[in-house]
């Protein structure tokens, strides 16, 4: 009986899959079952071969050699994870598998972990491809059994082909020239180089900005608060005149000489893409972008309560409709009250219109809680918040729409007019699932009519001043990243912190961004296309094009070998100078260069030679533990205080004392509490040194 091997992203996702389709045989690299062999990737097992894998000369980085553009690009296992794609070359082997199925995430990249894969091992047989959208047991089971040719997802495997490449060729070179010119690590992309512009820009929007006073007038009249206008202007630049104006009103007649009542109404708002829900995510609960896609990820695999995490819709497919009672039931153990009219009244009936679009969803649907009951308890504080994020944006849909009465009252006093705005809410709708302020109370006031004559009771004078734009916020980002189409959903958040750990960029404690030294400097070095969000807004439609059949891949890849050489070669006639802003005074002790200090992933501090051909490195912090922070799971640092060993994180300063259940033994401590015991007269602790001894050669033994 010949078997089917099926290919994973991740372990983890892999043993679910086995799981539910019985297998039960566990190997280092696969799980084994009657009909299938599930094994998994590791992420990425290959990638494009490094410039010095074509040519050993370019180990050494000369501007002359660039720009490096292979004829034909070629891919090689990553050396860290070799081992897991050597097993699953030895599996392909074998002559009792006749079919292959990619499982990997369905999106761009899983169809690249995955199609390069097959392409190394050299596959020859059937392959089929699993997409869905879920990772619930009947997600599962039901994808199986609609499994679909790997040929309708070729023009998706050339879109992400020419994504890497293009990467590989503008980000590879442009990096190179400018590292090799300025004799420092400057990164330059074709998405983190224009999203750079755009944090600079703002920060230079910023810097120009003089700040001017002002003043406004706020007007009590009866129990309304109005304001006073100029046409549509409410600001007074000038002091004497809003002093003048305020003696002018007071306690004097207004008439009303305009009234205008709207009732309005508000519709339930879309579920979440992720760009969304990251920037949702960013304003409410602090997170980063990444932070979200990482807690999300766990949603969707480890607790397998919602739905694909990478999607760039907002809109579900009609053939959702027939689940959302299942989806409600899921959540009612969490949020019941919320649930249970819903369920009993109106059946599971979805009230907002327009949600339910086909043509609005390409790969994935919106982001919604799945059919698989929810155990709140087993969710930790971050994926609780998050998933509350999740299920009440859900829970909107079912819930009427928001309508309101706006009341606008133009008044006349003494020539000048003053513009009175007051809201009375009728139905909350589905406002009840997402307000923060639970306070439903309406306090009314009284009504107003066409040419009542009413007391202005106060008028205030406010002195402001005029302020700058704030710095741009990972929310802020995202949105103007999704506007000029840089990057996609699930690569945004990477190119975000790959600004950051480049130290082109820093995030403030506010969470806000603003460029570095370094930063500004790199802006100015590099090509005004290169930074231009709508040259590399162009460059992701056309990707997209190409994975819908509407592009070509060739033309696409040949107009980017073109614009490597022109960016390349403005490089190397530049007159721009640059100044390294992180040298210290130190000399390096192999060859006498001045040394500058970056950071490490970790976000540890290195002392690192200027000289590229010496490459001496020094650590300058605490060494690192394999303790791992609790909230940005980064290494932590080890040090030893007065109460003992605790551990500290660089990024969040988290402390953790060491768990002395945890510690390993000390031997030479040991030993020395062995002899110091045996140095006694006491009967007790000559027992207690031999039951040491004892113990300690039993471990041995072991």
């Amino acid at each position: 009986m010949t078997k089917t091997l099926v290919l994973a992203e991740k372990p983890s996702v892999a043993r679910e899959i086995a799981r539910v389709l019985g297998c039960t045989n566990k190997n280092k690299n696969y799980i084994e079952g009657n009909r299938y062999v599930v094994t998994w990737a590791l992420g990425h097992l290959l990638e494009l071969k490094m410039p010095e894998d074509y040519d050993n000369r370019f180990k050494t980085w000369r501007m002359e050699d660039l720009p490096i553009i292979p004829d034909k690009m070629e891919i090689k296992p990553i050396k860290q994870t070799g081992a897991q794609f050597q097993a699953i070359r030895r599996l392909a082997r074998r002559k009792d598998l006749s079919e292959f199925v990619i499982a990997t995430d369905a999106g761009r990249e899983g169809e690249l972990v995955a199609r390069w894969i097959i392409e190394k091992i050299n596959w020859k047989k059937p392959i089929k491809r699993l997409w869905i959208s879920s990772q619930t047991d009947r997600a599962i089971r039901e994808g199986f059994k609609q499994l679909k040719p790997a040929r309708e997802y070729d023009k998706l495997y050339r879109s992400a082909v020419c994504r890497s490449v293009a990467d590989w060729l503008i980000g590879l070179n442009i990096s190179r020239a400018l590292t090799t010119k300025y004799n420092d690590s400057l990164s330059a992309g074709r998405v983190q180089t224009p999203t750079l512009a755009m944090i600079l820009e703002r920060e230079q929007a910023i810097q120009s900005f003089q700040p001017e006073p002002y003043w406004t007038i706020d007007v009590q009249v009866g129990s309304y608060t109005a304001v006073w206008q100029h046409g549509n202007q409410s600001r007074i630049f000038n002091q004497q005149d809003a002093e003048a104006i305020v003696q002018k009103v007071k306690n004097r007649q207004a008439i009303i000489k305009k009234l205008e009542t709207r009732t309005k109404k508000e519709r339930q708002p879309l579920p979440y893409d992720l760009t969304e829900l990251q920037r949702e995510a960013n304003k409410r609960l602090g997170f980063s972008a990444k932070k979200t896609l990482n807690v999300l990820q766990a949603l969707y695999e480890r607790h397998k309560i919602v739905t694909y995490p990478r999607t760039d819709s907002r809109y579900l497919t009609k053939d959702i409709a027939d689940t959302m009672v299942d989806r409600l039931k899921a959540v009612s153990s969490v949020y019941g009250e919320e649930t249970r009219p819903i369920l009993h009244r109106q059946k599971g009936r979805v009230l907002a219109g327009g949600v339910f679009n086909d043509s609005k969803v390409t790969d994935h649907h919106a982001l919604i809680p799945t059919e698989q009951p929810v155990a709140i308890s087993e969710l930790n504080v971050d994926e609780r918040h998050l998933f509350d994020l999740i299920a009440r944006r859900f829970l909107t849909l079912f819930y009427p729409e928001h309508e309101y009465k706006v009341v606008r009252a133009i008044l006349k006093v003494a020539g000048e007019t003053i513009v009175l705005r007051d809201t009375v809410e009728i139905e909350p709708g589905f406002t009840r699932m997402i307000r923060e302020d639970k306070d439903e109370s309406t306090d009314l006031n009284p009504p107003l009519k066409q040419g009542q004559s009413l007391t202005i009771e106060k008028a205030e004078l406010h002195q402001k001043m005029t302020e700058p734009p704030a710095r741009l916020s990972e929310a802020d980002l995202l949105t103007r990243m999704e506007k000029y189409g840089l990057g996609t959903p699930a690569t945004r958040a990477d190119i975000i912190e790959r600004l950051i750990q480049s130290e082109t960029v820093e995030r403030t404690a506010g969470g806000r961004l603003h460029p570095t030294g370094k930063g500004k400097q790199l802006i100015k070095l590099v090509n005004h296309d290169l930074k231009s969000p709508e040259l590399t807004a162009e460059w992701e439609g056309q990707l997209e094009d190409i994975a819908r059949g509407k592009g070509n891949p060739e033309k696409f890849l040949a107009n980017i070998r073109k614009q490597t050489v022109l960016l390349v070669q403005e490089v190397k006639e530049s007159d721009q100078s640059y100044k390294m802003q992180n040298l210290t005074g130190t000399k390096c002790p192999e060859c006498g260069s001045l040394m500058k200090e970056v950071r490490d992933r970790d976000g540890g501090r290195v002392l690192v030679c200027v000289n590229r051909s010496c490459r001496y490195r020094k650590r300058k912090d605490p060494k690192l533990s394999n303790r791992r922070c609790p909230h940005c799971h980064k290494r932590m640092e080890i040090h030893h205080g007065k109460a003992g060993v605790y551990f500290q994180c660089r990024t969040c300063a988290i402390v953790e004392k060491a768990d002395p259940s945890k510690k390993k033994a000390d031997k030479r401590e040991t030993r020395r509490l062995i002899d110091k015991i045996n140095n006694q007269n006491e009967s007790l602790g000559s027992s207690l040194a031999d039951a040491l001894k004892s113990a300690l050669q039993e471990k041995n033994k072991r």
